[in-house]
C-alpha cells in the first residue's frame, strides 16, 4: 500500500507540473496571437494606403486624358481660325487691289478728257497769236502727261508687288502652321505612349491590391485556425507544438509579403516622380499666365474694357480695347490688342484657382528640381497680394509642401527645409531676415556651385522652418525691411524685387536616395515709364536699375529659348538672374505671372507689361517646339 501511495504521490507531482507547464504554454500562444492580430492590423492599414494609392492614380489618368483632349481641340481651333484668316486677307487684299487700279485708271481717264478739253480751246485761242508759243506749251504738257502716266504705273507696279509678297507671307505662314501641327500630333503620340505606361502602373497596382486583399484573407483564416489550435493543445502538446511552428512559418510569410508591398510603393513613388517630370516638361519649362486684377468702385474710376474671348473653354486669350481714335476724314476707329498665354484668369479669379496652376511646380521642387515663379507687372498691379496675402501663393506652396513631405515619411523620405528671403535693391543684394540696422552694412555674396547646380547666398540668415507658422513669422520680417519709396504712380510702391527661396533637401532612409530642389517665389518690383513715375534723384536711379533688371530677364530667357547647346547666357548683366542662374537653365521650370491693371489710365503701362510677356511666351512656344522634336 505505501509502495502504491509513493507512486499515486509521483504521479500527482509529475501531473501538476505538466498542467503548470501547460498553462505556461498557453500565455505564450495568447501573446503571439496578439501580436498577429496587431500584425493583422498592420496589413489592413497597407490594404487601405494601395486603395487610396490606385484612387490617386485613376484620377492622375483621368485629369491626363482631360488634358490630352483639350490640347487636341485648341491646337485644332488654331488651324482653323488661322486657314480662315489666310483665306480672308488674301479676298481683301484682292478686292483692294481691284478698287484701286479701278480708281487710278478712272482718275487717269478723268485727267485726260480734262486736260484735252483745256489744250483744244487753247489752241483755238492761240493759233493765230502765238503760234510759237503753242508749240512750247505742247511739249510742256505732253512732258506733264507722260510723268503722271509714268508716276501712275509706277505706283500701280508697287501695288500690285506689295500684293504679290503678302500673298506668299501667307503661304509661309500657312507653310508653318501646318509644321506645328506635325509637332504637335508628335506630342500628343509621345504623351499618349506615356498614357499607356500609366495604364500599366494601374494595373500593376490592381495586381498588387488583389494579392494584398488574399493575404488579408489567408491571415483571418490563420487566426481563426489558431484559436480553434489553442483549444486542441491545452489537451496534446505535440499538436500544439505543430500548430505553432505553422503559425510561426504565416507570420514570416506575412512579414515578407508587407515588406514586398512596401517596395512596391517605392518603385511606384519613383516612377510617378518621373512620369511627373515628363508630363511638366511637354507643359513646357517656361510657362507664361496673365492675371487681371478687379477695380474698386470705391476709388478707381474710368476702367478699361478688356475681353476674354474663350473664357468658357481654355481661358488663354485677352483682348484689350485701346481708345477710341478719329482720323482727319472723320472716321473713328478703336485700336484693340489681342495676346495669348498658357492661362488667363480674370477679375473675379480667386489665388485658390491660380495656385491650382502652380502646384505641379511646387511639386517638381519636391522632386528635386529647381522651379522659378515670377510675379510681373506694374506698380499696382497686385503682385505683392498674389505673391505674399494671407492665401498667395508663397503661404500656400509652403503648406502643400509640409503635407506632402508628411505623406513621403511613409515611403522612407525625410526632409530638410530652409528659407532665405533677400532682395535686390540698386543691383544690391539685401537680408530682409537680417537686423534692419545691417540692411545697407551687410555685404551678401553669391556663391555658386557648378558641380551640384546649386546657388548659396553667403552672410545671408538662414532659417530652418520646421512648420507652416514659422513661414508667417519671416514674411512679416522680411515686410518690414523690403525698401519701399513714394512715387507719383503709387504712394507705397515696391522699390526692390524680393525672393522668398525655399532650399528642400530630401533623403530615403530605405533606398539611399537624395533629392535637392529649389523653390524660388519673385515678387518683381513694379514696371514704370519715366513719363509717368515723373520721378528724379535717388527715385529715378531705382526706377533705370529695376527697368534694367527686367530687360536682362527677359534677354536671359530669350537665349534660354534660342540659342544653341552650350550657348552664352548673359546671366551676370543682372544682380536678379545671377542669382537665379542654376533657377532658369537646364531642365529647371519657369512660370512667370504678368499682372494687368484694369483702369484706363494704365493702358499703355498694361500694354508694355503684355509686350515682354508675349516676348516670353514665344520664347517658351519655341523651346516647346525643340523639345518635341528632339523627343
Amino acid at each position: 500500500m505505501e509502495r502504491e501511495l509513493d507512486a499515486f504521490k509521483q504521479s500527482m507531482e509529475r501531473d501538476t507540473s505538466d498542467a503548470t507547464n501547460l498553462k505556461e504554454e498557453i500565455k505564450t500562444l495568447q501573446s503571439r496571437v496578439a501580436e498577429l492580430e496587431a500584425i493583422r492590423s498592420q496589413i489592413t492599414a497597407i490594404n487601405d494606403e494601395l486603395k487610396s494609392d490606385l484612387r490617386d492614380a485613376k484620377s492622375y489618368m483621368a485629369t491626363a486624358n482631360m488634358e490630352l483632349e483639350t490640347t487636341r481641340r485648341n491646337h485644332t481651333f488654331e488651324v482653323d481660325d488661322m486657314r480662315r484668316k489666310y483665306r480672308n486677307d488674301m479676298e481683301d487684299l484682292q478686292e483692294k487691289y481691284r478698287k484701286e487700279a479701278d480708281k487710278l485708271r478712272r482718275q487717269s481717264e478723268e485727267a485726260a478728257d480734262k486736260q484735252r478739253k483745256e489744250f483744244e480751246a487753247q489752241i483755238d485761242k492761240l493759233l493765230k497769236m502765238h503760234a510759237d508759243e503753242l508749240e512750247t506749251v505742247q511739249k510742256k504738257l505732253k512732258s506733264q502727261v507722260e510723268e503722271e502716266q509714268g508716276r501712275r504705273s509706277r505706283e500701280a507696279q508697287a501695288i500690285e508687288s506689295e500684293f504679290k509678297l503678302k500673298l506668299q507671307n501667307a503661304g509661309l505662314e500657312a507653310d508653318t502652321k501646318e509644321r506645328e501641327n506635325q509637332l504637335v500630333k508628335g506630342e500628343l503620340t509621345n504623351t499618349k505612349a506615356e498614357l499607356d505606361r500609366e495604364r500599366g502602373v494601374k494595373t500593376s497596382l490592381q495586381h498588387q491590391l488583389s494579392e494584398a486583399a488574399a493575404l488579408n484573407l489567408t491571415l483571418d483564416a490563420s487566426n481563426k485556425a489558431m484559436k480553434a489550435k489553442i483549444d486542441f493543445l491545452e489537451s496534446d502538446s505535440q499538436a500544439q507544438s505543430e500548430a505553432f511552428n505553422d503559425l510561426h512559418r504565416r507570420m514570416e510569410e506575412a512579414i515578407e509579403a508587407a515588406e514586398a508591398a512596401n517596395e512596391k510603393l517605392r518603385q511606384e513613388e519613383a516612377l510617378r516622380r518621373r512620369l511627373h517630370n515628363q508630363v511638366q516638361e511637354l507643359k513646357g519649362n517656361i510657362r507664361v499666365m496673365c492675371r487681371v486684377r478687379p477695380t474698386n468702385p470705391d476709388t478707381e474710376n474710368n476702367p478699361a474694357t478688356i475681353l476674354y474671348p474663350d473664357s468658357n473653354t481654355d481661358s488663354k486669350e485677352v483682348t484689350i480695347m485701346g481708345q477710341d481714335k478719329k482720323s482727319a476724314m472723320g472716321t473713328v476707329t478703336t485700336a484693340n490688342y489681342a495676346y495669348s498665354f498658357d492661362r488667363v484668369f480674370g477679375p473675379k479669379s480667386q489665388n485658390n484657382e491660380v495656385f491650382e496652376e502652380i502646384s505641379q511646380l511646387v511639386q517638381s521642387a519636391l522632386d528635386g528640381y529647381n522651379v522659378c515663379i515670377f510675379c510681373y507687372g506694374q506698380t499696382g498691379s497686385g503682385k505683392t497680394f498674389t505673391m505674399s496675402s494671407e492665401d498667395g501663393m508663397i503661404p500656400r506652396a509652403t503648406r502643400q509642401i509640409y503635407a506632402e513631405a508628411e505623406r513621403l515619411e511613409e515611403k522612407g523620405w525625410r526632409y530638410q527645409i530652409e528659407g532665405n528671403f533677400v532682395e535686390v535693391y540698386n543691383e544690391t543684394y539685401n537680408d530682409l531676415l537680417g537686423r534692419s540696422e545691417d540692411l545697407d552694412k551687410k555685404k551678401l555674396e553669391i556663391r555658386h556651385d557648378s558641380a551640384k547646380k546649386s546657388t548659396t547666398i553667403e552672410n545671408a540668415v538662414s532659417v530652418l522652418l520646421d512648420s507652416p507658422d514659422r513661414v508667417s513669422e519671416i514674411m512679416r520680417t522680411a515686410d518690414k525691411n523690403r525698401s519701399v519709396a513714394a512715387t507719383r504712380a503709387n504712394s507705397r510702391s515696391s522699390r526692390s524685387h524680393s525672393v522668398f527661396i525655399l532650399k528642400l533637401v530630401g533623403v530615403n532612409s530605405v533606398t539611399g536616395e537624395r533629392s535637392e530642389g529649389t523653390l524660388n517665389l519673385v515678387d518683381l518690383a513694379g514696371s514704370e515709364r519715366l513719363e509717368h513715375s515723373k520721378v528724379e534723384g535717388a527715385r529715378l536711379k531705382e526706377t533705370q536699375n529695376i527697368n534694367k533688371s527686367l530687360s536682362c530677364l527677359g534677354d536671359v530667357i530669350n537665349a534660354l529659348g534660342s540659342s544653341k547647346e552650350g550657348g552664352h547666357v548673359p546671366y551676370r548683366n543682372s544682380k536678379l538672374t545671377y542669382l537665379l542662374q542654376y533657377s532658369l537653365g537646364g531642365n529647371s521650370k519657369t512660370l512667370m505671372f504678368v499682372m494687368v491693371s484694369p483702369l484706363q489710365a494704365h493702358l499703355q503701362e498694361s500694354l508694355t507689361s503684355l509686350k515682354f510677356a508675349t516676348k516670353v511666351y514665344n520664347t517658351h512656344i519655341g523651346t516647346a517646339k525643340k523639345q518635341t522634336k528632339t523627343g
